[in-house]
């Protein structure tokens, strides 16, 4: 069964994803996986660390296939209107956290994130710093051909965690105006160096 036959809802065409993002959203599901290619599994609430990742997950301990690569690899997410279309248009069917992404969210748009910082639930902040471009490594791991052609250009959003803290599911998921952002770097300079 996919998301949206789930949920019971018409999946937006594609040219209805492309149209101008909503300042929020929220988070529906997270996931974590212990190793690089354990099974990730779903939790209700995590604990984002700031500069690591989500607590217990492989990319926070040092893990994940791509641990040694540049440290963007902390915090992912992904559209579930996304896996929705992907299902519907292209007949792709991915499992809840079957993308391998950290969150999976709904009603915003993350690829005009990159660049831009983001509050998760009331205390975490996290800015966006590239696209999570679907790759060859999740083909093989999903066993799902095709999947890179499906989702190039809309697998997800590679993210820092700037300020750590709780993540549940619901927590909405709110762009910060440049006035925000200023505040959270007030608040960052202020830290202590273990909680940067």
């Amino acid at each position: 069964m996919t998301l949206a036959e789930a949920c019971g809802r018409k999946v937006p065409a594609a040219s209805a994803l492309n149209c101008s993002y909503r300042m929020f959203g929220h988070v529906e599901s997270i996931h974590v996986a212990d190793a690089a290619r354990a099974p990730v599994y779903a939790v209700d609430e995590a604990e984002a660390v700031a500069g690591r990742g989500l607590a217990g997950d492989r990319y926070e301990r040092g893990a994940g296939t791509f641990s040694d690569w540049p440290r963007d690899h902390e915090f992912t997410l992904i559209e579930a209107e996304v896996i929705e279309n992907a299902a519907e248009e292209f007949g792709l069917l991915l499992a809840p956290g079957e993308s391998r992404r950290n969150v999976t969210t709904r009603g915003i748009r993350l690829n005009p994130l990159v660049g831009r910082r983001f509050r998760v639930g009331e205390h975490v902040v996290c800015e966006g710093t590239r696209l999570c471009e679907p790759c060859a490594h999740l083909e093989v791991v999903t066993q799902k051909g095709g999947l890179c052609r499906v989702l190039a250009g809309r697998g997800g959003l590679r993210a820092r965690i700037l300020t750590g803290g709780p993540i549940r599911v619901g927590d909405t998921i709110t762009l910060l105006e440049e006035k925000e952002t200023a505040n959270e770097d007030d608040h960052a300079a202020d830290a202590c160096p273990a909680e940067r």
